[in-house]
């Protein structure tokens, strides 16, 4: 049995969570959350907790088990707390502005700014010019759009330029000796 699957994951006051067959749909003061689930895998709700269970065990189904826990749980949590990524700019002259919730304007050393625009869901922050935060209910895409502004401008390793997650510790190299 898996370790992470079999724990129940807890409903906090103020959810309500629909499963209607292979989908779960997760209601929270935040928003809605909905996810399709494999057919390996059967969620089920008691009292004010969900069950995730596996119809066998099949290397798929204990493959999934764990998985599928974890993220109605991502979503439960998502519809409470919401995530947030932070990450901070590193440069002379690098910085970021925010010209609305969903739009993000950057220096980077670029001829020109570079402009994100956030999906559905997901905004910014930008508390100092050097610190970019990214919130959203889902965690999946709260982080891979913060991954998407990081691989704009990485940090290098000479100088450490960049955009980077805050509290990442890039490795510095030694620059060119002189003779």
């Amino acid at each position: 049995m898996s370790r992470v699957g079999k724990m129940p994951v807890p409903l906090p006051q103020g959810v309500s969570v629909t499963v209607d067959g292979a989908s779960v749909e997760v209601k929270g003061p935040r928003g809605v959350l909905a996810r399709e689930i494999p057919a390996d895998v059967t969620v089920r709700q008691e009292d004010s907790a969900l069950l995730v269970e596996r119809k066998d065990d099949e290397r798929r189904s204990r493959a999934l088990h764990g998985l599928t826990r974890t993220l109605v749980a991502n979503m439960v949590v998502g519809v409470t707390d919401g995530y947030r990524k932070e990450l901070e700019i590193q440069g002379v002259g690098y910085r970021a502005a925010a010209k609305s919730p969903t739009v993000l304007e950057m220096a980077l050393g670029f001829s020109h700014p570079v402009t994100v625009e956030a999906p559905e869901g997901i905004s910014f922050e930008v508390p100092l010019p050097t610190r970019i935060v990214v919130c959203g209910n889902d965690k999946e895409k709260v982080g891979q759009v913060a991954a998407d502004i990081r691989k704009i401008r990485k940090p290098e390793p000479y100088k450490g330029k960049g955009i980077r997650y805050l509290g990442e510790y890039v490795q510095r190299k030694a620059g060119k000796a002189a003779k």
